[in-house]
């Protein structure tokens, strides 16, 4: 059996990525998704954001591992999938319904982590970017996540 386990509402790492306003945020069901070897799953994110052009982002995170980048898809314009997960990984922006689903095809044993989905409005007038460091045991920045 394969266990997903999907991130609490509004994580932590989550709300740190999204501070621009209490009206942009993603909400994920709470608990855990089992299944088995060669299945496909489904893990739902939904979102509201008071910008006209956001991103929503999916990213997997195994043992103390540093979460991964899977894809992103974006309002205005596509989005990308890294490579490694071309083949299984895939989701739809729907604006219509606020919802961003992460399907995932053919379950492999390492498919079972963590998965966070993340919001990034671009708020008119805002240049910044929104970033987060992760950081190794030995206190040196591994990568930022934009």
């Amino acid at each position: 059996w394969i266990l997903l386990i999907p991130v609490l509402s509004q994580s932590l790492w989550l709300q740190l990525l999204m501070k621009h306003s209490q009206q942009d945020n993603v909400l994920q069901p709470e608990g855990d998704v089992t299944a088995a070897e060669g299945e496909a799953v489904t893990l739902d994110c939904q979102y509201n954001s008071s910008s006209t052009d956001y991103h929503l982002f999916w990213y997997k995170q195994d043992g103390d591992n540093s979460p991964k980048f899977i894809l992103s898809r974006f309002k205005i314009g596509t989005g990308n999938t890294e490579d490694g997960y071309k083949e299984r990984f895939s989701s739809t922006l729907n604006p219509t319904l606020r919802s961003v689903p992460l399907e995932i095809q053919k379950l492999q044993l390492s498919d079972s982590a963590v998965y966070y989905c993340a919001l990034q409005p671009t708020v008119t007038g805002n240049t910044k970017t929104l970033y987060k460091n992760l950081w190794s045991k030995d206190n040196t920045i591994l990568h930022n996540i934009h």
